[in-house]
């Protein structure tokens, strides 16, 4: 009987480090979910955009859209195909503009519905690829996708001539962990962040409780600390209904952000939550937005005087 219980030991003790090993070296796949194919564009839903080639700062070329929230409609020829040219696709009237750091799965052409529902709130978004999604360059990585944002946020202001206090950064389940980087460590007009994880240990722990994540973890994305060194605005949208990222997990990051901050509470499940909300997602955003021009406004006049 002892034999047979030490027997049974080590088959399940080699069994859980084994599977150990496994989940550490499948970590990449786990994380990064990329899609190369791009088959459907901005210009699908009838929006005029640039399809813009910009370079990250370790040479690698990146691939986004640019879609003004205002144009001058699709008469203009190639425009509505990626055809236009900087100065005939420029946002006339545009507050804002949403620098927008996607999901870890698939490209930029699954947020077409996202983008939609940003230029009819009369907002620019300028949404990228990154390393290894799409026609981005490159092979996905953790450091590779702060490069790539950084890289995206220095187009708009260099290139597109943009001003940082004009600048939303917006970032959706991983993406939020990126755009937080980004938001801690350069100036932006506001951080928005939703559906976001704490950290890439917390949700592996939730995924894996009975294994030591924090051993296993290849990944930081450490949300929880970026948005500590956020001094812009601050929006935190979450859905309690969502099955892949515990609501709680926006309630630790609110109470970790620096004023001004505002939580906003949605429903549906974390890849639909902003459509089946509609109407509360949009007056949420409306209303964000409308505080955002105050505050700068107040700002501003503080400053003048």
């Amino acid at each position: 009987m002892v034999s047979m219980l030490i027997y049974i030991f080590v088959v399940l003790f080699v069994a859980y480090w084994g599977w150990g090993v496994v989940l550490y070296i499948m970590q990449p796949r786990f994380l990064y979910s990329p899609l190369r194919e791009v088959s459907y564009t901005p210009g699908d839903l009838e929006l005029d955009f640039e399809d813009v080639v910009f370079k990250s700062e370790d040479g690698l070329r990146l691939n986004g859209w640019y879609i003004p929230a205002s144009s001058r409609g699709r008469d203009r020829g190639l425009a509505g195909r990626g055809g236009g040219s900087p100065v005939t696709l420029a946002a006339r009237g545009a507050k804002f503009t949403v620098l927008f750091c996607h999901g870890n799965g698939g490209n930029m052409m699954h947020r077409l519905d996202s983008i939609n529902v940003f230029r009819n709130l009369g907002l620019n978004c300028f949404i990228f690829d990154y390393r290894g999604y799409g026609n981005s360059e490159g092979r996905p990585s953790e450091e590779g996708t702060y490069l790539d944002v950084a890289a995206a946020y220095r187009w708009l202001t260099e290139e597109k001539k943009i001003q940082p206090d004009k600048i939303v950064v917006f970032g959706r389940s991983l993406g939020g962990s990126i755009a937080a980087q980004l938001a801690g460590r350069v100036k932006v007009g506001a951080l928005v962040i939703e559906s976001a994880f704490t950290s890439y240990a917390d949700i592996g722990k939730k995924f894996y409780p009975y294994m030591p994540v924090r051993w296993f973890a290849r990944f930081s994305y450490r949300t929880i600390d970026y948005i500590k060194r956020v001094s812009c605005p601050v929006m935190l949208v979450y859905s309690r209904n969502d099955e892949v990222v515990p609501f709680d997990f926006g309630l630790e990051l609110y109470e970790a952000a620096n004023e001004p901050k505002k939580f906003v509470e949605i429903f549906g499940s974390h890849n639909d939550g902003f459509l089946v909300s509609g109407e509360v997602y949009k007056e949420a955003w409306t209303k964000w937005l409308k505080f955002l021009k105050d505050y700068q406004s107040q700002a501003a006049g503080q400053q003048a005087s």
